[in-house]
């Protein structure tokens, strides 16, 4: 087995070994929302802190000095990136036919796209499968676990937490073997994410720590339910509607 590949082929066993302890314990003891509140909330506050002072003024800037037919390709670049990512988690998940569509989309903008920089296969009417680790997790039978607050990557839950490792592994970003390349593009897909994400801070009200969190816990349950939305906000009475940002 080549060098590389055997590399790849222990970092998804570790991750998988990290699955298996994690999700083996028995989390269904725990509240299903947020039972790591305190904790979570001093992390968001540090992430909070970090966005404030550093992504945010430099996604600020990146949005004012940057063409918008630059940013499109960067977007367009990096969904290409997670269209690869989506290849492999829906042969996982056993649903070929959605990783016949995103491999088809993947040759395409690669190469009419000019490497993803522009998304030719939408044009075409090639339908894209938005899936990660840890919604094949879920489609295996995992537990969600309790919602987690990570350091500078944000909002999470136990299962999340996984896929997040694993998907750093399996993307093509993750298998560049030049650390100052892999991490150069790292960094530019947080400020493409982060100044894309400008624009919706006015729609955040009261509580920002709970918006976020049932925010989050609202769009991942509609992901693991195939896009059906679930109503289930958690009902903590925090008064937060009333409340001030």
């Amino acid at each position: 087995m080549p060098k590389n590949a055997r590399q790849v082929v222990q970092k998804y066993a570790l991750t998988l070994v990290l699955a298996v302890a994690v999700l083996g314990t028995p989390l269904s003891a725990m509240a299903d929302d947020d039972p790591l509140e305190p904790i979570n909330r001093a992390v968001f506050e540090f992430n909070d802190g970090a966005d404030r002072y550093v992504l945010r003024p430099v996604a600020q800037g990146y949005d004012a000095v940057t063409p918008t037919f630059f940013k499109a390709g960067v977007n367009n670049f990096f969904n290409n990136f997670l269209d690869v990512n989506a290849v492999l988690n829906a042969l996982l998940q056993g649903r070929f036919e959605y990783a016949l569509d995103n491999t088809g989309r993947v040759v395409i903008n690669t190469t009419l796209g000019f490497f993803g920089m522009f998304d030719v296969a939408t044009d075409m009417g090639i339908p894209q499968y938005q899936t990660d680790f840890g919604h094949t997790l879920a489609i295996w039978g995992a537990p969600r676990g309790p919602y987690v607050m990570l350091p500078l990557l944000g909002p999470s839950t136990a299962r999340g937490t996984v896929g997040v490792a694993f998907d750093a592994y399996a993307s093509p970003t993750g298998q560049i073997r030049q650390d100052e390349a892999e991490w150069g593009l790292r960094t530019l897909n947080l400020i493409d994410l982060r100044a894309s994400l400008l624009g919706s801070e006015q729609l955040i009200t009261g509580d920002r720590y709970i918006f976020v969190r049932d925010a989050f816990l609202q769009r991942r349950e509609a992901l693991v339910n195939d896009g059906q939305a679930v109503d289930n906000f958690s009902e903590f009475d925090d008064g937060w509607e009333d409340d001030d940002l």
